[in-house]
């Protein structure tokens, strides 16, 4: 393994424990799958956790797995851990000897890594079991938002005491690890508004009710919501990231569309951020004479660690790679993430995993130049196994003292 490693958690795997996770990762690199499409990537993992001594090995919410490991203590409190699973539709740019053999599909944002990971923990708390029983769930569908619902809706996580995951980050060197309580991302909102008005000649616009006229005006209006409606020490973030009208230069259409998204970080500021962009598409659309149609698909709450989650992961990572380790974010976080419903539901916590390699440059995720350095799968693995470890032995101090 590489020397980028600490000493520590090189000691945890033999070397054909590494070579196998590397192969892991680097086959799920190479063959991503989009959402509630990751058919040959749950064949791939169910293999490899039986391969690891796993016998309990089902298959949940379609594409997905739960793989249950015993603990020591039959009384004990269950944990969960989850590794996410499906790629991006994002042609790669890289060139890693791995790189993506499915054209116009790519693991842009590291689930290749989460994935492996998982199984790594797995096959750690398989050798050293925690106190109670772990779930290692290994979700489809995180990039859409509907895995983690799917996941609970199956129940495989009904009695679970506690939830951990994580994400690899290149703004953090291999070996940095964030757990913190409290919001770590943002809710996600996504709208599509449809402006219907008149259509005409080009040549002759009085004739028309304009909606490419007013779609611009309702895209400069959205800049208002966050100046000047949202308090300013909340963050809240308003995207359009598509519009469409028109089939000629010469025609003005009967209608034009936008989508976009809203982000924040309170429930406050997700409810007036929202019902601006309601108000404001139709107090536009009735300006320029237009009718408005919005509506509002997927979605998903804050991230929100619970201070027990985020105690335990900060213990566990201080166990498995010392106290300097844990590193604050240091930013607000406006991106999304579906572990947000296993935390309405679980207390836990969401960790960031350094991904960068020394010198490297910052990467952002979802970027066709995307890649995290290979050795954050092992600080993964570690760091998640120990949580597991480190949350069934402090529930169950916690319901001996009443906690």
């Amino acid at each position: 393994m590489s020397s980028l490693l600490p000493a520590r958690v090189r000691a945890l795997f033999t070397d054909d424990e590494a070579a196998r996770l590397v192969a892991l990762r680097r086959d799920l690199h190479a063959h991503p799958e989009l959402s509630w499409q990751e058919t040959r990537t749950q064949d791939v993992l169910e293999r490899e956790l039986r391969a690891a001594g796993i016998a309990d090995v089902r298959r949940i919410a379609t594409t997905g797995l739960v793989a249950r490991i015993p603990g020591r203590v039959p009384s004990a409190p269950v944990i969960a851990l989850r590794g996410d699973i499906d790629a991006l539709p994002i042609q790669e740019a890289t060139d890693l000897p791995c790189a993506s053999t499915n054209d116009g599909v790519m693991h842009a944002c590291g689930h290749d890594v989460h994935a492996a990971w998982a199984v790594g923990a797995a096959l750690l708390l398989h050798r050293q079991p925690a106190d109670g029983d772990v779930l290692v769930i290994l979700q489809p569908a995180e990039e859409v938002g509907q895995g983690a619902a799917a996941v609970l809706a199956s129940g495989a996580l009904d009695g679970v005491r506690a939830i951990f995951g994580g994400h690899v980050d290149r703004r953090f060197a291999v070996g940095q690890v964030v757990a913190q309580p409290g919001p770590l991302a943002a809710s996600t909102d996504t709208f599509t508004i449809t402006l219907t008005g008149a259509g005409a000649h080009g040549a002759r616009p009085h004739e028309s009710a304009d909606p490419v006229v007013g779609l611009a005006a309702l895209v400069t209006a959205f800049q208002t919501i966050i100046s000047r409606r949202l308090d300013p020490a909340q963050p809240g973030v308003v995207t359009v990231g598509m519009v469409s009208a028109g089939s000629a230069p010469n025609i003005i259409p009967e209608a034009a569309t936008l989508r976009g998204t809203v982000r924040s970080t309170t429930a406050a500021a997700r409810d007036l951020i929202v019902g601006e962009v309601d108000r404001l598409a139709f107090s536009v659309a009735n300006a320029y004479r237009l009718q408005a149609i919005v509506e509002w698909g997927d979605r998903t709450p804050p991230v929100v660690n619970s201070p027990d989650g985020a105690a335990w992961a900060v213990e566990a990572a201080t166990r498995v790679l010392g106290a300097d380790a844990v590193v604050p974010f240091g930013t607000t976080n406006m991106g999304g993430e579906d572990f947000a419903f296993y935390l309405e539901k679980i207390p836990g916590c969401f960790m960031r995993i350094g991904a960068r390699e020394p010198g490297g440059e910052f990467t952002a995720a979802h970027s066709p130049r995307f890649h995290a350095a290979e050795e954050a799968l092992f600080v993964g693995a570690a760091v998640l196994a120990e949580c597991a470890r480190v949350a069934s032995q402090g529930a169950s101090q916690g319901a001996r003292h009443g906690g």
